[in-house]
């Protein structure tokens, strides 16, 4: 069901948290498990609604996939080649991730399953990732532009397929991953630009043989050698850095704030978000670092920063691309102006993210410049605010924008909050924990 939810000004933000289990990671965690042979363990899951839908998913798909305790799952796999049809359609909800590599999963067995989601999710396109499943043997029937509902058939003998991305894409590369998993013979992915590499990690960690060369050009090669025996590997799974960004730039914008975030994944193809706001000037420090399970994690903690403009290169959006626009609300504070450019990722995402944030930052009273791929915005030190934002079923529009409500002179209402719990449930509740402000509002009232 939808709600309004309404964020005031606060006068500073103090405390420690820990923010929800890393959902790329989470979604690997299951899906690797189901395919491996013997009893994964999962601890810190995320059991927002993405990653719940992946657990439905793989269960339909012939997994014991079990939920022990608060963020610990215990999943049962059967082995590479041994997916069941599924009795039913596959609903991923909001979920493009799951989606996307359980496309690859499914592809390279020979079943037949069809895929489905919410209005959102039906939108996007899906034609990138069927292609190259495609030339490995699948055969998709959906909508135009390969759009869900979709009917994947996987290939009896999948194909082998080198296999250059046009766009630096994780979900594209780790679905041409699953698909070779059960191939005879290497698949090799080339990205023009490296992207989180969590599901070459965790496949290296369960005894797949995977080898990953970067070269001059600043392309990244990855060579699976097919039919491993993927062993079942216990996971821990660190907090998003996605989710940590929120929390991380609320802080840094308002007046007098310091909180630590706890156990953050500090993954270098994850970070730069973090990497960006300390260029930026924001004060951002790492503590307690560690590495368990192949993951670098570390304690953020964040203080009032003075924020200033910078140029972010085109080539750091791969390691960034979900969390523009929280970014644009920093960039909203900065003195100067903050030019953000090879964006047109963001389009297609759960909405057109790139008009949205703009439209959003215009109406809290930011002067933005928008283009294919680029947004410049200028900072300014004061923003009016008073604006209600459409979410657009996006979750990560929704939470940004109350993020900007908390440093603006009237407060912003965001229209439908209800896909928050998608990636960060309890979102509010440890906003206000810090001292935020957030309520639930009649949308009869917003502004």
């Amino acid at each position: 069901m939808s709600y309004a939810l309404r964020s005031h000004a606060v006068a500073a933000l103090h405390g420690e948290i820990t923010v929800p289990g890393d959902k790329s990671i989470s979604h690997r965690g299951l899906i690797l498990g189901g395919l491996a042979t013997g009893v994964s363990h999962v601890t810190g899951l995320l059991e927002g609604e993405d990653v719940l839908a992946t657990a439905a998913a793989m269960r339909a798909l012939g997994a014991a996939v079990e939920r022990l305790a608060d963020g610990r799952w215990r999943v049962t796999g059967n082995g590479l080649g041994a997916l069941a049809e599924p009795d039913d359609v596959l609903n991923f909800g909001n979920s493009g991730t799951a989606a996307r590599l359980l496309m690859g999963a499914i592809a390279g067995h020979p079943i037949t399953a069809v895929m489905t989601g919410d209005a959102s999710l039906r939108g996007r396109p899906m034609r990138r990732v069927i292609d190259p499943l495609a030339e490995m043997g699948a055969r998709f029937t959906g909508r135009d532009g390969g759009r869900l509902p979709l009917a994947v058939t996987g290939a009896a003998a999948p194909l082998p397929l080198t296999y250059t991305l046009p766009v630096a894409s994780a979900q594209v590369k780790s679905a041409i991953l699953l698909a070779g998993l059960n191939t005879p013979g290497d698949t090799t992915v080339i990205e023009p630009h490296a992207t989180r590499d969590h599901t070459e990690t965790m496949l290296r960690a369960m005894g797949a043989d995977i080898s990953v060369v970067d070269h001059d050009d600043g392309s990244r090669h990855i060579t699976l050698r097919g039919q491993p025996e993927l062993r079942a590997t216990d996971f821990t799974v660190p907090g998003d850095p996605s989710s940590a960004a929120f929390p991380a730039v609320a802080a840094l914008i308002t007046e007098g704030s310091e909180i630590v975030l706890k156990n953050i994944g500090t993954n270098p193809l994850r970070f730069g978000l973090f990497e960006t706001l300390i260029e930026m000037g924001g004060d951002i420090r790492r503590e307690n670092a560690r590495v368990i399970g192949g993951e670098p994690i570390a304690d953020l903690r964040v203080r009032t920063s003075a924020l200033r403009a910078i140029e972010v290169p085109a080539a750091r959006a791969p390691s960034m691309i979900d969390e523009y626009p929280i970014l644009a609300v920093a960039a909203a504070r900065a003195e100067g102006r903050t030019v953000m450019r090879g964006l047109a990722e963001l389009r297609v995402k759960e909405s057109d993210r790139l008009t949205a944030t703009a439209r959003g930052l215009r109406a809290i009273g930011t002067q933005v410049e928008e283009t294919a791929d680029s947004l410049a915005v200028a900072g300014a030190g004061n923003l009016p605010g008073g604006a209600t934002i459409a979410a657009n079923l996006d979750h990560r529009m929704a939470m940004a924008f109350l993020v900007a409500g908390m440093s603006t002179a009237m407060p912003v209402d965001i229209d439908d909050a209800r896909t928050i719990d998608t990636s960060f449930p309890g979102f509010m509740a440890l906003m206000n924990g810090l001292g935020a402000r957030l309520e639930t509002v009649d949308a009869a009232t917003a502004p």
